[in-house]
């Protein structure tokens, strides 16, 4: 019984020492194992990247700009923002931050590879080093980020192979891998293929090889890409032909096209005239071949389409001209340069876009002249086309006798009012208005003006002033009134006289056009088209103004003012020069488009004879002599006679 007793005592005391021995190591663990708050602020503060001690490890979240929180207090968000200070990957215990789920650290000059334990983010939705100097392969084991939904390793040093298990990633809704030097092909099928969410692809500039159609599927998964808005492959080294046509069409909400700069070969796919959202379209700069489709003109909210330097044949369709129709597509921003491209240039495009293709013609002399394109041959006529043009012929010849009938009729007339007028009228109180619709009379330019009442002035000059006003059938003009003791003096009557002969007849797009004037001892005015930005001198005086007329503008408006002045020189006979080209004379509408303007003391140029005008010009300022502007006058001297 004694024995039963010491051997009792003997294994309670065993038991309280082992109970004892192992509550100590808990306790011991528990004091030296930091929790996990802290052990994410000691991996913020051992990490060097931040300026911080030790007793900052209470409030990383409040203390640092970019670090972001949950309510719990644990790291969920890295945000760096880049100092002189050099930091590395290696040095941040990623291990640490299991909650992360947002890691931001981009033009950092961040240097070395990708840790390999970054793939034990498991949280992580946003994953951005681009535009770094990271170098080495990505981790394969990179599908264990399976919530990540976007991820930009862009513009790094990056290489090898884009890795099979990036297909895994099935979350990924953007993903840039551009701007590195990736080789080899890109991962079939079983892996990218899988990506049915992804909105944003760019695998640009790198050094891709292979064909499209296998290393995507065939673009039969790309095609399932329901989402897909920007897909960008440019410069790199495909070759073959672009994806099927049953393939590419199916990209419904593709805004962004670009293929360029690769080896690609045969012909573009019909339908990617399917492609009804698509804005940015560029295929320049491979081997395609074929005929441009005539579906490409489908497009209507394209802004920017770029064929240049393949060798397309053919045509061009005249849909792409249509295109600036649907107010999107400026056409300086089309080019079909250096393809074998032929025939006729489609109305509204610029001959410029079309340079390098020697098969192009046109059949207007300017465009000949200007571009050292060809006339366009003129092809053989079918029997019903020679019936045609004979019946026209036939058609114009009695409408043109018809004409000068009643022309010679309207003289008989003209004659005898005048003979009557001046019986009646001894001091020369004559009202004329001419207008080219007959809808403009005297009594709707004095309403409009309130007898020319100073709050519809628009601006007052050497010789006038110019009013805003709007006539019974809703068009806006410009009527310029010379000063009433202007119309007392001869010279500044001839230069009204002037003015009216020279713009009468004149039809040019960057030429203001007249629509009627008065003639009277009491008032004299010209009604013109009504340019709303004013003159070219106003706006460049505004600071506001001048600002909004940017540099693309002002080229427009300085090949507008040369286009106008090249037609009246060289299109026109005898011919007639200007005098006066300044700022002030050149007038802007609501489209920043220019237009010559103020001919009044403009001069018919005879070149048989040895006679010349006075010289006469804004006061204080005579155009150079090299701004002559040649126009056509038989018709003008007809309709002011």
């Amino acid at each position: 019984m004694q024995f039963l007793d010491s051997n009792f005592h003997g294994m309670s005391f065993l038991v309280i020492y082992v109970l004892f021995f192992v509550s100590s190591v808990v306790e011991l663990g528990s004091a030296s194992t930091p929790s996990q708050l802290q052990l994410e602020a000691n991996t913020i503060i051992n990490s060097g990247w931040w300026n911080l001690s030790s007793s900052d490890s209470h409030r990383i979240c409040s203390l640092i700009y970019g670090i972001q929180c949950n309510d719990g207090g644990s790291v969920i968000g890295i945000r760096y923002l880049c100092s002189k200070r050099r930091i590395q990957l290696a040095t941040l215990n990623l291990s640490a931050l299991e909650n992360l789920e947002s890691f931001e650290i981009s033009n950092c000059s961040l240097e070395g590879s990708i840790p390999p334990e970054i793939v034990n983010l498991s949280q992580l939705t946003y994953l951005d080093l681009s535009n770094n100097f990271l170098q080495g392969k990505i981790p394969p084991t990179i599908e264990n980020l399976s919530k990540l939904t976007h991820l930009d390793l862009s513009f790094n040093y990056l290489e090898g192979e884009i890795p099979l298990t990036i297909g895994n990633i099935l979350e990924l809704t953007y993903l840039n891998l551009s701007y590195n030097f990736f080789h080899e092909e890109i991962p079939p099928t079983s892996t990218i293929g899988n990506l049915s969410q992804l909105t944003h692809l760019d695998l640009s500039n790198n050094f891709l090889q292979g064909e499209i159609p296998p290393t995507i599927g065939k673009f039969s998964t790309i095609g399932k890409f329901s989402k897909l808005t920007y897909l960008d492959l440019s410069h790199n080294s495909f070759h073959k032909e672009i994806p099927p046509t049953s393939t590419i069409g199916n990209l419904s909400q593709l805004t962004h096209l670009d293929l360029s700069n690769n080896f690609l070969q045969g012909e573009i796919p019909p339908t990617i005239g399917n492609l009804f959202k698509l804005t940015y379209l560029d295929l320049s700069h491979n081997s395609l071949q074929g005929e441009i489709p005539h579906t490409i003109g489908n497009l209507s909210k394209l802004f920017s389409l770029n064929l240049s330097y393949n060798s397309l044949y053919g045509e061009i369709p005249p849909t792409i001209g249509n295109l600036s129709k649907f107010f999107y597509l400026d056409l300086s921003n089309v080019d079909l340069s250096f393809n074998n491209l032929e025939g006729p240039i489609p109305d509204g495009l610029d001959p410029y876009v079309l340079k390098g293709n020697k098969g192009v013609c046109s059949n207007f002399l300017n465009i000949q002249t200007e571009f050292q394109i060809q006339p366009c041959p003129v092809r053989g006529l079918t029997w019903n086309q020679l019936v045609i043009i004979l019946s026209v012929t036939i058609f114009l010849i009695i409408t043109f006798f018809s004409l000068l009938y009643l022309r010679h009729n309207r003289g008989v007339v003209k004659n005898k009012h005048a003979r009557l007028t001046t019986e009646t009228s001894k001091n020369g109180d004559l009202f004329c208005i001419w207008n080219y619709d007959g809808s403009i009379a005297y009594e709707d330019i004095i309403t409009a003006t309130e007898d020319f009442d100073l709050k519809y002035c628009i601006g007052t000059g050497a010789y006038g002033s110019v009013y805003r006003a709007q006539l019974p059938s809703g068009k806006i003009v410009a009527v310029k009134k010379l000063h009433g003791f202007e119309a007392e003096v001869p010279t500044f009557d001839e230069s009204f006289r002037n003015e009216a002969k020279v713009l009468s007849e004149i039809k040019h797009r960057h030429i203001v056009k007249l629509h009627g004037f008065c003639l009277h001892k009491r008032i004299m005015f010209l009604i013109y088209e009504y340019m709303e930005k004013g003159s070219l001198f106003s706006v460049l005086f505004d600071d506001m103004e001048a600002m909004e007329l940017d540099w693309k503008k002002r080229v427009n408006t300085v090949k507008g003012t040369a286009h106008a002045l090249s037609y009246l020189h060289h299109d026109c006979v005898p011919p007639i020069v200007h005098r006066d080209i300044s700022a002030s004379n050149v007038l802007l509408n609501s489209k920043w488009e220019p237009t010559v303007s103020d001919f009044g003391t403009a001069r018919f140029l005879n070149l048989d004879s040895s006679n010349r005008t006075i010289v006469a010009g804004t006061i204080g300022y005579i155009a150079p002599g090299k701004l002559f502007i040649f126009f056509s006058s038989s018709i003008c001297l007809f309709m002011i006679s």
